[in-house]
């Protein structure tokens, strides 16, 4: 299956880090273009390739690796998703300013690390994001991690474990072979509801835990 990353920050360029160690082939794309991303395709090697949003996009599976406020920018006007795979590595955090009132906010347990959680009501980013997604197979995965952790998948002689979870079956075993051949070890969380509850960032039960199998 072809390959495609949507956003190119600390995940995107981390998941592409990823596949290319694997020798895993992608294309990797931003809002600014592919020539933004010459330094670092350079950097990881032929089986990386930078390319428009709309070629990402175009591929079997799709990583989502932007952050929470650009998602709806960065999924409008897209192909058609057909039942392509999207694997949604996105979480409901507001990146702050180091200067700004909230960065210093002392009822935000999350200022210290720069962020704030965003107020999703009795929803969860999942549902949201697949909202922007009419058409596509979404697997959240990839998003309860430090994004640094994609750097080694053997830890004290086992594997790092990394959940996902989704509705459909046959989407969810592609994304399972993906996690596997790259190293990790997977971990099915269930329907993409109660799953992406329990692993998504901020407070998810399961996000940030980083559970190794050994």
């Amino acid at each position: 299956m072809s390959i495609g990353i949507i956003g190119a920050g600390a995940l995107g360029s981390s998941i592409a880090r990823l596949l290319a160690r694997n020798g895993i082939a992608a294309t990797i794309a931003n809002r600014r273009g592919p020539q933004s991303l010459a330094a670092l395709v350079q950097e990881l090697g032929p089986s990386i390739t930078a390319g428009t949003v709309e070629a990402a996009a175009s591929a079997d599976i799709v990583f989502l690796a932007v952050r929470w406020a650009d998602a709806r920018q960065a999924l409008a006007h897209l192909p058609a998703w057909h039942g392509r795979i999207v694997i949604d590595g996105i979480n409901p955090v507001e990146f702050l300013d180091p200067d700004s009132a909230d960065a210093k906010d002392p009822t935000n347990p999350l200022a210290a690390y720069g962020i704030k959680a965003i107020d999703l009501g009795a929803q969860h980013s999942s549902e949201l994001i697949s909202q922007l997604l009419p058409g596509a197979r979404v697997v959240k995965a990839y998003n309860h991690l430090d994004a640094n952790a994609y750097a080694e998948a053997e830890v004290n002689g086992g594997q790092r474990v990394l959940f996902y979870c989704g509705d459909d079956a046959a989407a969810k075993s592609a994304v399972r072979q993906l996690i596997e051949s790259t190293g990790f070890f997977p971990v099915d969380l269930g329907t993409l509801d109660a799953g992406g509850r329990l692993a998504s960032l901020p407070f998810g039960a399961l996000s940030t835990h980083n559970f190794v199998r050994v």
